[in-house]
């Protein structure tokens, strides 16, 4: 065929945004390619980012010129698909190696690079990449080798090198991105580092890899790199893919594994609006996963069939006799016209898509760019395409045992209550009454009987499973996570039984267990910069997509950690530290949406702001579960100003509305669920006083009018959300007040009333109560308060910090902190574990025990006690008056 590059040229301009965009944007490969110089193009196109300092800049402008001069070679007939697959992925290893090579240089600068490895899996890895792929590398490093610092340990020089080369091959910039990285292939992604060593990559697949690992490692290759070594670990772990017989177990593993590739796909069943040529019925991963499944089942004996390509796989099975040369042929067609029809829907609008599009101008819009007549004549195509790829798959193994498996030793009326109630979810609940989820859980029965029965309160675990299951869109999928990841499942039974909380928040929305599947599901969240990305990532920029997007990333975050904290992952100190970044990614997102929105009406005032102070637990930068946020708004500027809306607002009437806009996105609830509590009673003169007002008048009235106990407040303040000049104006203020010259005696006297006034009026609840029991947190921050505004010291709003400053100067004694964090600790976990320090499950007992770095709750109890009475013998001492302590 005649490449007809005019015709490629007029298609790409009427029906592809993205590369109209980028002939603009590269006006000398447009000139060759209308010239019909495509070769010459693509050598331009390899060498665009040459003399261009900075690497990811580089590999941006490297990869938008690939990805226009493929595609207009593709459109025009002149670049066959296998040019174009392999030139995706040539670019895709180079881009990948010379990344890898800039991380390690930038802290390394002078040594030779060695023992950190690129795994190439999936498309890359067969060298099948298309235009918006992701790439899905398993990344690995050799201790010995890898170079580093003198100081730095060698995990942790991976793992930093690991984050830095996912942000520059993956974050967007003015130049696009190069390309999207997903690491969740590695081994055991929910609970791994980034990068994996060697020898614990080794021992995963020796002992405990499953059968879609092995899948994924048919076409495994060492992309970038140390090549040398990634090879040498391919061959070492040649056993654990290519095996000489099979045993019944790994064969249904196979099976199960084929069926849910068709039960975990929701779409149409054939071409139509919507249908994913990749997971639909008869599409792309159908006809790889029938080639790789053959080579699972035979490569062991036949080395001929260990290929990566699928196309390659086809023809050596056609070749062994394993399928007939006319299946491999009709197969392998399909799958390049396939991979065709997914390219022009990527090049729309460089979107990572496989769905047709859902209106029938839009469909026709992709036809037409693919040359053909409209959006009918390219189903029909499809559908007959995709008919004789599924017929061919359903034939591709038997439906195999039912998997259920047998008894276990539990009290025989919590069986027969349980038996009741699966015999009810499967006459009733949707998502239970096909086969296949039968089936599915049947395998997981037997330990979730187990674990039901063992709960403190097994009738009432039983229910919050039952209702988890009754607003799960399809249970299948997450039946047979469970079977493949138990930890999984076992995870999600301990909220079940452990944490009221986690449960009934779970139950509410189910979705929350992504936040579980998730490969970072384990680790402490990042910094509020990260945070505040990821919650203004949504596909819609209106107000109620961003508001929801808040929720989203918010509960999945809060729901993450209250697990890393019922299964003892890390510190509840760092725990504290986590939600309260959390919570201020939101008041920044949130403020930011509101103040957009509010802004379209109201306009803005020059020379004015808000500013958010956050105060409590929120300005001392570590949070519960159960906190609400305390915050006061203020603002800047001059009063008298007007905003230049279409709708102008005197200052403060503008600020007061737009701060309870702000409120609102932080507390009214979406579709996504709700937020948080925002508390702003510790404004001048609480609930009477203006919701907003200016620094200039919050400071007036903090030196002159402001009581004891709002001082004592503002110990704890912090600017939360403003301008780095605003909020360095703020905190300026507030340290005056707090340096400000006071009566020792009536600061004494003041502080005494309020904390008996407190004890009066507001008793413990519990021997768990370690907030508000005498000698508790309560009086330790009362004491550090009046300390810090007694001598001017310390006047940090986290405790910690402030507490050290106190130590250093004498004022406290050495050691002193480490009692205020006990509790502190003691309060985090519980406020999941002891909700309302109600007396703790045996279960729930040993896990905040374990928590709380104690052996079982009576130790913990001990350690408590010894916390208070430290903490009452320094009250006493600064004081003179001696707490009770029971």
């Amino acid at each position: 065929m005649t490449a007809d590059w005019q015709s490629a040229l007029a298609r790409a301009q009427a029906h592809a945004p993205f590369l109209a965009l980028a002939l603009r944007r590269r006006p000398e490969l447009a000139e060759l390619l209308a010239q019909g110089r495509g070769e010459e193009a693509l050598v331009a196109a390899r060498r665009s980012g040459e003399g261009v300092e900075d690497i990811g800049a580089a590999l941006r402008i490297e990869r938008l010129s690939h990805a226009l001069v493929l595609a207009i070679g593709d459109l025009a007939g002149a670049f066959p698909l296998s040019q174009v697959l392999r030139e995706l992925t040539g670019f895709a290893d180079s881009a990948l190696d010379r990344a890898m090579r800039a991380v390690v240089a930038r802290r390394c600068p002078e040594a030779e690079f060695a023992g950190f490895t690129a795994l190439a899996l999936g498309k890359q890895g067969a060298g099948e990449l298309n235009y918006s792929s992701d790439i899905d590398p398993i990344l690995l490093y050799d201790p010995a080798t890898l170079p580093r610092r003198e100081r730095d340990d060698p995990g942790e020089a991976a793992q930093r090198y690991s984050r830095q080369l996912v942000e520059l091959l993956s974050s967007h910039t003015g130049e696009g991105y190069v390309m999207r990285v997903d690491l969740r292939l590695r081994p055991a992604a929910e609970v791994s580092p980034l990068a994996i060593s060697f020898p614990t990559a080794l021992s995963h697949y020796e002992s405990s890899a499953l059968a879609w690992e092995r899948a994924a490692y048919i076409r495994a290759r060492a992309a970038a790199g140390d090549i040398a070594a990634g090879e040498h670990f391919l061959d070492e772990v040649r056993p654990f893919v290519w095996r000489r017989s099979l045993d019944f177990t790994a064969i249904e593993e196979i099976r199960r594994l084929t069926l849910r590739i068709r039960e975990a796909y929701p779409g149409p069943r054939e071409p139509g609006a919507g249908f994913d040529v990749k997971r639909g019925r008869g599409g792309i991963r159908e006809i790889e996963f029938f080639a790789q499944t053959h080579q699972l089942i035979y490569g062991g004996r036949l080395p001929s069939l260990r290929l990566r390509g699928t196309r390659a796989a086809l023809d050596a099975l056609a070749g062994e006799g394993i399928i007939t040369p006319a299946t491999a042929q009709e197969l392998g067609e399909a799958y390049d016209r396939l991979r065709v029809v997914e390219h022009r829907l990527q090049m729309v609008e460089d979107r990572q898509t496989h769905e047709l599009p859902a209106s029938a101008e839009a469909l026709d819009n992709v036809a037409r760019l693919d040359g053909m007549a409209d959006g009918a004549a390219l189903l029909t195509e499809l559908r007959d395409i995709c008919a004789r790829v599924g017929a061919h798959y359903d034939g591709l193994l038997g439906e195999g045992d039912d998997g259920a498996s047998g008894g276990i030793t539990v009290p025989e009326t919590f069986r027969a209550d349980f038996d009741a109630r699966v015999d009810h979810w499967t006459g009733s609940l949707r998502v239970m009454r096909s086969a296949g989820a039968q089936q599915a859980f049947a395998v997981i029965r037997p330990r979730l009987l187990e674990a039901l029965a063992e709960a403190p309160d097994p009738a009432r675990a039983m229910a919050r499973w039952e209702t988890l299951l009754e607003r799960l869109p399809t249970a299948i999928n997450l039946f047979r996570l469970f079977e493949q990841r138990p930890g999984l499942l076992d995870t999600v039974l301990r909220v079940l039984t452990l944490t009221q909380p986690l449960a009934d928040e779970l139950a509410r929305r189910p979705e929350l267990l992504d936040a579980l599947i998730d490969a970072r599901a384990l680790d402490l969240p990042g910094s509020v910069d990260d945070l505040a990305e990821a919650m203004r990532q949504c596909e819609e920029p209106d107000y109620e997509t961003r508001l929801s997007r808040i929720r989203q990333v918010v509960g999945e975050e809060r729901f993450a950690l209250g697990v890393q904290l019922i299964d003892c992952r890390h510190d509840p100190l760092a725990i504290a530290e986590g939600l309260c970044r959390v919570a201020e990614g939101a008041v920044r997102t949130g403020a930011e949406a509101a103040i957009d929105e509010f802004e379209q009406v109201h306009g803005t005032i020059a020379g004015s702001e808000l500013i958010v102070l956050g105060l409590g637990r929120l300005g001392g930068g570590a949070l519960t579960h159960a906190s609400d946020l305390d915050v006061v708004y203020l603002f800047n500027g001059e009063i008298g100003e007007e905003s230049d809306g279409r709708r102008p607002l005197s200052t403060s009437l503008y600020f007061n509305r737009l701060a309870t806009r702000v409120t609102a996105a932080l507390s009214v609830p979406t579709a996504e669920g709700a937020l948080y509590e925002i508390d702003t009673r510790l404004r001048p003169q609480g609930k009477q006083g203006p919701l907003a007002v200016s620094v200039e008048s919050f400071a007036r009235y903090q030196a002159s009018e402001a009581w004891t106990w709002e001082h004592m407040a503002l110990a704890r303040a912090r600017p939360i959300f403003g301008s780095a000049e605003g909020q360095a104006g703020l905190q300026q203020a507030i340290r005056e007040v707090l340096l400000a010259p006071r009566d020792p005696e009536k600061l004494r006297a003041d502080v005494l009333k309020m904390r008996g006034d407190v004890a009066t009026h507001k008793p413990p609840r519990g021997d768990l109560d370690v907030k508000l029991q005498r000698g508790g947190l309560m009086d330790s921050e009362f004491l550090v308060h009046y300390l810090q505004l007694r001598h001017g010291v310390g006047l940090a709003p986290a405790l910690e910090t402030a507490i050290g400053g106190l130590e250093a100067a004498g004022l406290l004694p050495a050691g002193y902190v480490e009692h205020h964090l006990a509790l502190t600790r003691v309060l985090v976990a519980a406020r999941l574990l002891a909700p309302g320090s109600s007396e703790p499950s045996p279960p729930a007992s040993a896990v905040l025990a374990q928590a709380c770095g104690t052996d079982d709750l009576p130790a913990l109890r001990r350690a408590i006690m010894a916390s208070r009475q430290a903490i009452a013998a320094q009250w006493a001492a600064v004081f003179d008056q001696k707490l009770e302590i029971e």
